[in-house]
């Protein structure tokens, strides 16, 4: 055996795809049925229960809307951080990643309120259970995701770790956000918009 062959055998660099992108676009994809579910469920109540939301459990617009506006605002932020890595530009990349976490919080701030202050809980009605599972849910991700973010600006301390052709955790971080927002969207659609008609 020769001496390259020994040290390909133990851990040579061969090359090999990068497939991290590919895992998370999976593990998206599970997530987005588990949403479906969610939603579906949601829909099956509001069609066969006589009063949508029942009395005494409606929802507020003005607070989600706030929040909704923040969130999908977030998502053109973090593109910024995105294309300054691209360019090289760490610095950039670490002011728009720091604005991201900082609409991350606050949205989850407003949540935190609305919960304060609707005057009901997790088991009042259906209605009131598949609201806070569902905006629960979706808070647990968007706390992932502030995590992500954050994480993304820890290890940018490192000079080098990322740069113009190494960004992959950048790109994956950005495209959980993206995620979290498209299925907000879907959410604040069905939970607070369609209950004003």
């Amino acid at each position: 055996m020769t001496s390259v062959t020994v040290h390909e055998a133990h851990g040579g660099h061969e090359a090999h795809p990068d497939l991290r992108v590919w895992g998370l676009l999976t593990f998206l994809i599970s997530e987005s049925l588990m949403f479906g579910g969610f939603f579906a469920t949601y829909l099956f109540f509001r069609g066969t229960t006589e009063v949508w939301p029942p009395e005494g459990t409606e929802v507020e617009l003005f607070v989600p809307a706030i929040n909704t506006a923040i969130l999908l605002s977030s998502s053109v932020v973090i593109h910024f951080g995105d294309m300054a890595i691209k360019r090289g530009n760490v610095w950039g990349m670490r002011i728009w990643y720091f604005l991201t976490a900082i609409m991350g919080a606050v949205f989850l701030a407003g949540q935190v309120y609305e919960y304060q202050n609707l005057g009901y809980g997790l088991t009042t009605n259906v209605f009131a259970n598949c609201f806070y599972i569902m905006t629960g849910f979706h808070g647990l991700h968007v706390f992932i995701g502030l995590l992500l973010i954050l994480g993304v600006l820890w290890r940018s301390r490192r000079s080098g770790h990322y740069s113009a052709t190494k960004h992959t955790g950048i790109e994956m971080a950005e495209i959980y956000w993206h995620f979290v927002d498209i299925i907000w969207i879907v959410l604040f659609t069905l939970v607070y918009l369609l209950n004003l008609l």
